[in-house]
């Protein structure tokens, strides 16, 4: 283990994150000042990010790890925070995933650049390290846990309204302006109840409804795949804003899913891998609170009928049933079929999967399950896309027109 981070680093301390996942980021930041820690979530973009990573780091790591702590490498090293006065903070789950070993490659690069001293906290369902002055409480996961449904809220809301928006800027204006007031209820410890909570999702709810739109026909795109580069524009070459500019709108399923995910899995390994009985019953009640926090989302959607709303999470279980063996739970396992099903179903029949180098499982799942899933959808056009840090953007832009191209042919569009 490096270097402990001490309460008195808490109180001095920056500690710097990477952006896994764009419009969540900021309230998670917000999320953890209630508690005295100073986040800050790094938005570094483009090949300096990259270099870094690849310079510091082994070049055979998956590439989620080269672009997350590559921007974390970055931060320390580009003269906008004191390595002195700054720690960082890796996020893993704790199972299988490689990035679950990745922590002592970190320290290592750090090493290398001359800032060993640097603490890195290691945050994750399987509680890897423990520290002096950084502690992950029940109250604070379940902050945490609230800013993701707001985050989903934002997003969700934001991918309908945006392709269709007449005056240009009014949907990022929207989202601003509920990430600045969100973050302030949250500086002052409110929006933290159920009751809160629903009347905020209610308004945002509102206030994307307002929101001027024309109809368009429009190619509508999903996209699933490893939780980075399904989310982070820097893991995905700015996917969003391509299939933006390319006419589609697109649906990228939420955050909490993976959460809800992660937590049926400590059923699942109780029953078939002999798990203890503090997962199992750690993992039942996260996910009750989880699947009553997503009801007050969807009840909040319920009268605007124009915005297509996410499934209960336990219909994503059932289709996933139909697909994979719950029991698969590696690279995003069951979950990445059962999203495409879920917006196959939902009218997202063009599905990109996004894949890392580096993520063996993620490639086994996403494409060994694409026969089944055009057995159970003969209509789906689904396209698996690579990202690593030798790929050429314009094979993968490529790679995407020839699905969108596939699309219009299909759905008699110019």
């Amino acid at each position: 283990m490096g270097p402990d981070f001490t309460k008195k680093m808490k109180e001095e301390y920056t500690i710097i994150a990477p952006d896994i996942f764009p419009t969540h980021m900021e309230l998670i930041e917000a999320a953890f000042r209630i508690y005295g820690y100073k986040v800050v979530a790094v938005h570094y973009e483009g090949k300096k990010v990259i270099d870094t990573g690849l310079k510091y780091l082994h070049n055979d790591v998956c590439y989620p790890a080269i672009c997350s702590l590559g921007q974390q490498l970055y931060a320390l090293s580009c003269g906008d925070f004191d390595p002195d006065k700054s720690a960082l903070i890796m996020f893993q789950t704790g199972g299988g995933c490689r990035a679950s070993n990745y922590i002592m490659l970190l320290r290592k690069a750090l090493k290398n650049m001359g800032m060993e001293h640097v603490p890195v906290i290691s945050v994750s369902f399987g509680q890897l390290e423990k520290y002096s002055g950084f502690k992950i409480t029940p109250a604070m996961a379940l902050t945490a846990l609230r800013c993701l449904i707001y985050g989903d809220m934002l997003l969700l809301l934001k991918n309908q309204t945006l392709p269709y928006e007449i005056n240009k800027g009014d949907t990022r204006r929207v989202v601003d302006k509920w990430i600045k007031e969100l973050t302030e209820q949250l500086a002052h410890k409110k929006g933290l109840t159920s009751r809160a909570m629903k009347k905020n999702l209610a308004a945002i709810a509102k206030d994307f409804h307002d929101i001027p739109r024309e109809k368009k026909d429009l190619v509508k795109v999903g996209i699933v795949g490893e939780i980075y580069v399904k989310y982070a524009s820097l893991g995905n070459n700015g996917l969003e804003e391509f299939l933006l500019s390319q006419g589609c709108e697109y649906m990228v399923p939420g955050v909490l899913g993976f959460f809800q995910y992660c937590f049926a899995n400590m059923e699942k390994d109780h029953e078939y891998y002999g798990g203890g009985l503090g997962a199992l019953w750690g993992g039942r009640i996260a996910g009750k609170i989880s699947d009553r926090w997503e009801k007050a989302m969807l009840d909040a959607l319920e009268p605007y009928p124009e915005f297509v709303k996410p499934v209960h999470f336990g219909k994503v279980e059932e289709l996933a049933d139909t697909i994979l063996d719950r029991g698969v739970k590696m690279g995003e396992g069951w979950l990445l079929p059962g999203e495409t099903a879920e917006l196959i179903e939902k009218g997202y029949t063009n599905v990109i999967c996004a894949q890392p180098f580096g993520c063996l499982p993620n490639h086994i799942v996403g494409k060994g399950t694409i026969r089944r899933l055009r057995e159970l959808y003969p209509k789906a056009n689904i396209f698996p896309v690579d990202y690593d840090s030798g790929a050429s953007k314009v094979n993968q832009e490529n790679r995407i027109k020839l699905m969108l191209a596939i699309a219009r042919e299909q759905e008699g569009k110019s």
